[in-house]
């Protein structure tokens, strides 16, 4: 007896939670692509609106000018942000030279946290995908196995032929599991890295911009003494 254990029909012959497992999964991985796809995205533009932006700081273009060009802009990137942020609380506390460094890193630091959520953002769905599929898709092989040899307890002579669709059924959920958990873990992996790039060149721009900025005020008050 032939027994057909084509992929539509196995799916398609499958019990209830089998089923239902089927399309968690399916769900989950396509949810998870589209992250992936929004993520790479998202630290591409980002990692790229820092290199062009600091290559306008450092060009020894003036900051207060760089500043109104910046905060005139509809959307500003994340550097982008972090500076404007820092030389607004500067322009502010400028005339307490006391203050005026601490008071500045911290409105960059709270920037910077800002940045962080939005890079992080669907970063946990990613884990959640990662870490959860294979065990849904084990539980769908589970029930597929039992609910197989649970068919053949009123049969009087089981057969290979009788009991493999609901195995290779089964399998499939597994199969599902893992084809939905790898990608996922992989681009987590690699994003939470690529973003910890990202908020180190935000962190590394505060220190220096603070340190650019105590240096002027330095001088602004010596001056201003000396007169």
């Amino acid at each position: 007896m032939s027994v057909d254990l084509s992929l539509y029909r196995l799916i398609l012959e499958a019990s209830l939670i089998v089923q239902l497992v089927m399309v968690i999964l399916v769900v989950a991985s396509v949810l998870s692509w589209l992250v992936i796809l929004v993520k790479a995205r998202t630290i591409k533009v980002a990692h790229r609106a820092a290199d062009d932006f600091e290559e306008r700081f450092w060009s020894g273009v003036d900051l207060a000018h760089l500043y109104d060009g910046v905060r005139r802009k509809p959307e500003m990137s994340g550097m982008e942000h972090v500076f404007s942020s820092g030389f607004k609380e500067f322009l502010r506390t400028r005339q307490h030279v006391g203050s005026v460094v601490d008071s500045t890193h911290r409105s960059m630091r709270v920037a910077i946290s800002r940045e962080s959520e939005g890079l992080e953002r669907y970063l946990s769905f990613l884990a959640t995908v990662g870490s959860v599929s294979p065990y849904v898709g084990l539980f769908g092989t589970v029930w597929g196995i039992m609910h197989a040899f649970i068919g053949l307890s009123g049969v009087q002579q089981a057969t290979l032929a009788m009991v493999a669709p609901g195995i290779a059924e089964a399998l499939i959920a597994t199969a599902l599991g893992l084809f939905a958990a790898i990608p996922a873990v992989i681009a987590y992996n690699r994003f939470a890295s690529d973003v910890d790039r990202v908020l180190g060149r935000l962190e590394n721009f505060s220190d220096e911009f603070v340190a650019l900025l105590a240096r002027q005020n330095v001088v602004r008050g010596t001056a201003e003494a000396r007169e």
